[in-house]
């Protein structure tokens, strides 16, 4: 269990830093690699974590676990696809943040830190992927599932669900606030975590 102000409590800072860099590099990454020069211009190609923050928002994930990070702007004008292109740059920070939180799992069952600060700061980096991960495919506005859900829908339903868009914060605030986001987010993360947990022993088998 992690005490509020504990020394896991100063781990929650070097995992969110790389978290949520990785999380937004790889919409960049992903965006400009469709054509589209945008995220490079307004300087989001970078690990610098610096670029990436919003400081409010990482305060709030630090104390609270929940929180945001610099939207990585995008023009899918520039896309081939542009609805095919906008679903691959959405789902791509979720899935760098199921990567990491994947090759974490590996690292704990290998056990090859054997070091108890370094052990813990996986396990914490791990949490944080999978959580972060999970939360951002909620397909509720501004959040990365929502723009994979209306990327899927047909055109007419995609823009009847933009109507919400701007509902979507106060929505995620109420859920907070009354509770339910755990109660939404835990059953996902648990059915995610047992998914890792198997693709992981399958892959220490094979060494």
């Amino acid at each position: 269990m992690i005490q509020f102000w504990g020394p896991e409590m100063l781990l929650r800072i070097p995992a969110l830093l790389i978290s949520i860099t990785l999380h937004e590099y790889a919409h960049a990454r992903v965006s400009y690699s469709l054509g589209d020069p945008t995220p490079k211009w307004m300087g989001r190609l970078s690990l610098n974590p610096l670029v990436h923050l919003d400081p409010i928002g990482l305060v709030m994930l630090w104390l609270f676990r929940f929180g945001w990070a610099k939207p990585v702007e995008i023009n899918p004008s520039y896309y081939r696809e542009p609805r095919k292109g906008t679903i691959l740059v959405s789902i791509a920070g979720p899935l760098a943040n199921l990567a990491i939180a994947f090759l974490a799992i590996i690292f704990l069952k290998l056990d090859i830190l054997r070091i108890g600060i370094l052990d813990s700061f996986i396990y914490v980096l791990f949490l944080y992927n999978l959580t972060l991960a999970v939360f951002n495919l909620l397909p509720i506005p501004p959040l990365d599932g929502s723009k994979i859900l209306a990327g899927l829908l047909p055109a007419r339903q995609a823009y009847e669900f933009s109507k919400f868009e701007s509902y979507g914060p106060f929505i995620l605030i109420l859920l907070v606030y009354f509770g339910l986001l755990s109660s939404i987010l835990n059953p996902i993360i648990i059915f995610i975590h047992k998914g890792l947990d198997f693709l992981s022993n399958l892959v220490l088998l094979r060494f």
